[in-house]
């Protein structure tokens, strides 16, 4: 008998197929010295806005660079600007979320800041840090980072109310347990699954957002292959040459596509009545 953990896997298809497509674009990136055969910033003016063929599969942009290289490369720099930012918010966010839901004196003055941050729309809320910081691929995760910690905060402080009057949290401290050791070993835990879940939309949406200041123009440097570069050179002559930006959109498309399905799916399966479901579905089984 297949085990629930199996048997939930298979049964979201979202998963499965999330995974899959973003299993391409990682092996695609971590192989990128092998698969590319061209540097993506060797510039070669004489073959410039040449169509996609057998030999420059995506083309060539204005300066002459080979397209398939420039788009490899960039999901390397996607790939770790949205690993980095869910690092630095889940971190970040998980520490602020468990001072705040466990010291209420401390609930007022955290969610206060957090919610001045939430108040201006993370793009322009990233924009005006770059601007302030500069433009460095380190700035992006820094900028893209302090926009997603107060979503983070909030989701674990909410967890952190729901159950920081439970019995067995009582218990514990009439018992003299330390509220490090409560916080840890017997709060923390119950925020995991969430945190799951929400480091896949994170990382989507940090990818999105590092393409999308680079598009903007206060991004990575433009000597950086990035997608959001790509599609901002590409802008220009859209009309001339639409395989600049239709083939990189392509790839930025099919990466945030797989990292939604991810998400979504890994949120049904650890929905606790789906749970209930698939436990009680098995059990009719046997």
């Amino acid at each position: 008998m297949r085990s629930l953990w199996y048997t939930g896997i298979v049964q979201r298809n979202a998963i499965l197929i999330g995974g899959a497509t973003l299993l391409v674009v990682l092996v695609a990136a971590a192989l990128a010295p092998v698969l590319t055969p061209f540097d993506p910033n060797m510039v070669k003016p004489e073959i410039q806005f040449i169509r996609p063929n057998a030999v420059h599969l995506f083309g060539t942009d204005n300066f002459g660079r080979d397209l398939f290289s420039r788009t490899v490369y960039g999901a390397r720099n996607s790939f770790l600007v949205g690993s980095s930012v869910v690092l630095m918010s889940c971190l970040l966010g998980t520490f602020i979320g468990l001072i705040a839901g466990f010291y209420r004196r401390l609930d007022t003055l955290c969610m206060g800041v957090m919610d001045s941050l939430m108040a201006f729309p993370g793009i322009v809320l990233a924009v005006a840090i770059m601007a302030a910081i500069g433009p460095r691929l380190q700035n992006v995760i820094i900028a893209l980072g302090v926009v997603q910690i107060p979503r983070v905060t909030r989701l674990v402080r909410s967890v952190v109310l729901n159950i920081v009057h439970t019995q067995y949290i009582e218990a514990g401290r009439a018992i003299g347990v330390s509220d490090t050791r409560i916080l840890l070993r017997h709060i923390l835990p119950n925020c995991i699954s969430p945190l799951i879940v929400q480091g896949t939309f994170i990382f989507g949406l940090a990818v999105l957002g590092e393409a999308s200041l680079s598009f903007l123009g206060v991004g990575a440097p433009p000597y950086i292959p990035s997608w959001g570069n790509i599609l901002g050179e590409a802008r220009v002559y859209i009309r001339d040459a639409p395989y600049m930006m239709l083939l990189p959109g392509l790839a930025l498309s099919i990466t945030i596509l797989g990292l939604n399905l991810i998400g979504d799916g890994i949120r049904d399966w650890l929905d606790p009545t789906s749970v209930a479901r698939r436990l009680e579905a098995q059990q009719r089984a046997q």
